[in-house]
């Protein structure tokens, strides 16, 4: 690379206002400390878990719209953003979260003409990965098949994932634009052009669905057009408004690229071995009795689970900004002091959504789905639902640290020993083998993903 940035620290006080925090000695110091801390992480955190909020409502409204016109339908399109959508949104995104390490880091020791180069270096290593992951999409229904889908579960899903083929493609420009705005902070732009694009998102998706009859073509054609809108924005922002990031194309994007693949490997590992985890737990779904409600109902309660995770997906981005950012100036007491109150507040709100869920059980699945089958089968997993969602409260946080600091490697060890070595088969055993079905592969997603932390 350009900069030993992972080791590297620039002058004490560079960009850093008042230097690194002193050492507490007294209550008084904490709470201040605490009460600093939080300002710095909500002022990143919140619009940025408001940006992947309503990225995420993309997925969500899609899953909500189709699920009115069928149960197939609902868990053909729940197979196919779960499983294929899943696959390669997590591997896009990790490919992409090498930025969050360099951009950070450079951005904090004042490097900052190396973010633009950063960012068309990604932005060519992610379309490079978008060309490889293509044949998945393309031979979706074979797979879904050779996998154990019942068929017209895979045939439709097959579909709807080719149609949705643009998609991926934007992905590659979403992702890096993304971490360097956010390594600058600049993250209410990003919100504003997120929340634009759902509000689009739903709008079409009445049109295409309700008005033209195009069923879940129609839906994704809308996921389409919703996920270049923002693409687009964001490198039109990117370009006329970052001057000092971006100081145009350069050639020196194509130097020393393996240095940065290998690192945008470990990040993708790290991210990848654990959100794929849970398009297995929907495949193993899948094989079980009456798929299409094990299916529908596991794939409404990981929707809402989807919720809290954006919300911790933007914490995450936001204590790995800190993190990065303090290292690069050379603070590591307030890059740990930002670790602490990000870990305690996510516990926080972990619990608070856990007894949201519980208290609204028998009325969560009302938003996807008139079906009473369905609704009763959602009731059934909401308590898994809401013990779940606090279990995964800290663990992105922990993850945002481990991408601040560049310690991508370890992580993914960690994910792999507790997601497949251990989650994964004993999830196998006690749904088929034990015969207790979907609320054990639901409840071991919780539980695995605790041990990260």
């Amino acid at each position: 690379m350009e900069t030993p940035l992972l080791n590297g620290a620039a002058e004490e006080g560079h960009g850093g206002g008042d230097g690194d925090y002193p050492p507490l000695r007294s209550w008084r110091e904490v709470r201040s400390m605490v009460w600093t801390e939080t300002v710095k992480l909500w002022r990143v955190a919140g619009p940025l878990a408001f940006q992947i909020l309503c990225q995420f409502g993309t997925n969500s409204m899609t899953s909500v719209f189709v699920g009115h016109i069928g149960n197939l339908e609902l868990s053909a399109v729940s197979i196919s953003l779960s499983v294929i959508g899943t696959f390669s949104f997590g591997f896009m995104l990790g490919m992409g979260s090498a930025l969050e390490t360099l951009c950070g880091q450079a951005f904090g020791a004042g490097q900052v003409q190396l973010l633009g180069v950063y960012l068309q270096r990604s932005w060519i290593i992610l379309l490079v990965t978008c060309v490889i992951l293509l044949p998945i999409y393309i031979f979706t229904t074979p797979i879904l098949k050779a996998l154990g889908q019942e068929d017209e579960i895979a045939d439709l899903a097959g579909q709807f994932t080719i149609e949705t083929i643009p998609q991926l493609f934007s992905l590659a420009i979403i992702f890096p634009t993304q971490k360097f705005l956010q390594a600058q902070s600049k993250v209410n732009v990003q919100a504003t052009i997120a929340f634009v694009a759902l509000i689009l998102h739903i709008g079409m998706l009445v049109v295409f669905i309700f008005v033209f009859g195009w069923g879940t073509t129609g839906a994704a054609i809308a996921y389409d057009i919703s996920n270049w809108m923002i693409a687009v924005s964001q490198v039109v922002y990117a370009i006329g408004w970052c001057k000092e990031g971006w100081t145009g194309l350069t050639w020196s994007a194509f130097r020393e690229i393996w240095a940065f693949v290998r690192l945008s490997l470990a990040s993708a590992v790290m991210l990848c071995l654990e959100i794929w985890y849970f398009m297995i737990i929907i495949l193993l779904t899948g094989h079980l009795q009456n798929a299409v409600i094990a299916v529908g109902s596991l794939s409404i309660c990981m929707n809402f689970n989807g919720w809290e995770a954006m919300l911790f997906i933007g914490m995450n981005a936001a204590v790995s900004i800190r993190v990065s950012n303090e290292l690069g100036y050379g603070h590591p007491r307030a890059a740990k002091y930002s670790v602490y109150v990000a870990v305690s507040q996510s516990l926080l709100i972990g619990i608070l959504c856990m007894v949201v869920v519980l208290l609204a059980r028998d009325y969560i699945a009302f938003i996807f789905t008139s079906n009473k089958e369905m609704q009763e089968a959602v009731s059934h997993l909401a308590y898994l639902l809401g013990v779940t969602m606090l279990l995964n409260s800290m663990q992105p946080v922990i993850s945002g640290v481990a991408v601040g600091g560049g310690w991508q490697a370890l992580v993914a060890y960690i994910n792999l020993a507790c997601y497949y070595i251990l989650g994964v088969p004993l999830g196998y055993l006690l749904g088929y083998k034990a015969k207790l079905g979907v609320q054990v592969n639901f409840s071991l997603h919780g539980t695995s993903s605790t041990k990260n932390c």
